[in-house]
């Protein structure tokens, strides 16, 4: 298994230049040409579905968690390191995708997501082609059976969406759905559905706040998953665990988001 271990989620915006171009309105300003984009994925899909497709949408925030995966004298350890979001609320869309893909280029990490393999990975792969970017040791790394494209196997890419509706097999659930499930916190007071007004209102910094706490919450249904597969004891579980909590702590003060999770961690827990 990979040391570095990196819980990722991306937050995303219609692309309106890339809209306006697809849909020859040059006129449009960027609300109707995100407007316009939805209007014409409704009418592709016979009314089915508004929502675009993954070449269209803009990354605004990449938040990770980074955890460490070190020996024990039960087994193996998940070491909590850092929480971010890359860049900063000045980052341009190319700076992000520079950052997220330098992090595979220099330690090739396990990703660990909630439906990253459907949306999240398709977005940052079109996206980085967009702005000409290259990153050869995503395509290198591994092997024909364990690489970061391969969809059944977790070593480089654990998609936990798939891995919990067993590939499609069972329902799809969501990640709020799941986090009620496991007592875990789930969404807050934002929700998808909030970031375009969000990024429209130059709110970047709440985006990246939100983006890192659907995070935490991938991270905390991951360490149930690996206790329960076997890769974590209990107890080594249990520590992973607190060594989250332990990091929100510290960083709560200055983190108001980071607080606020912890008070809902604390009214959910089971």
């Amino acid at each position: 298994m990979r040391r570095d271990v990196i819980v990722f989620d991306t937050e995303t915006v219609v692309d309106a230049d890339a809209a306006r171009r697809l849909l020859r309105l040059p006129e449009l300003s960027d609300s109707e040409a995100r407007d316009g984009l939805c209007d014409y994925f409704l009418e592709k899909t016979e009314g089915r579905n508004d929502f675009p497709r993954q070449p269209f949408h803009q990354i605004v925030a990449i938040s990770y968690g980074h955890l460490i995966r070190e020996p024990g004298e039960e087994g193996g350890e998940l070491v909590m390191r850092q929480l971010a979001s890359g860049g900063d609320k000045n980052s341009s869309e190319k700076e992000l995708l520079e950052g997220f893909f330098h992090l595979i280029e220099s330690r090739a990490p396990q990703l660990v997501s909630f439906n990253g393999r459907g949306f999240d990975i398709p977005v940052l792969k079109y996206r980085a082609m967009a702005h000409g970017l290259s990153c050869p040791r995503w395509f290198r790394q591994g092997d024909r059976w364990n690489n970061y494209d391969t969809r059944y196997s977790s070593e480089y890419h654990c998609d936990l969406l798939e891995l919990l509706s067993d590939f499609g097999a069972s329902a799809r659930c969501s990640m709020d759905e799941v986090a009620a499930v496991l007592g875990v916190p789930g969404k807050l007071e934002t929700a998808g559905d909030d970031v375009r007004a969000m990024f429209e209102a130059g709110q970047i910094e709440s985006i990246r706040d939100y983006c890192e706490t659907d995070v935490l919450t991938t991270m905390l249904i991951f360490l149930r998953h690996q206790l329960f597969c076997g890769a974590l004891s209990e107890s080594a579980c249990t520590r992973a665990i607190l060594g989250i909590r332990n990091y929100l702590e510290a960083e709560s003060e200055s983190r108001r988001h980071l607080a606020e999770y912890l008070k809902v961690w604390g009214q959910t827990a089971t």
